[in-house]
């Protein structure tokens, strides 16, 4: 089963790991969509995506760095 927009911490682990020397606060939602989209584990409809869906990726990779 893959990875959904609704899995937040998932895909921000899977990122955090993949791009180790991004500081996820300064991160384009334009790329993090790309990279999110770019994940071999990501199974879901690219159109489903929104600034709220980015924005909770972003908060979670954010506390992983942390």
């Amino acid at each position: 089963m893959g990875l959904k927009w609704i899995d937040s911490r998932d895909l921000a682990i899977e990122l955090s790991e993949l791009h180790p020397d991004v500081d996820p606060v300064t991160i384009r939602f334009t790329d993090l969509r790309e990279w999110v989209l770019a994940l071999d584990d990501f199974d879901d409809d690219p159109n489903h995506c929104s600034e709220r869906v980015l924005e909770a990726i972003q908060m979670c990779w954010i506390e992983e760095a942390d």
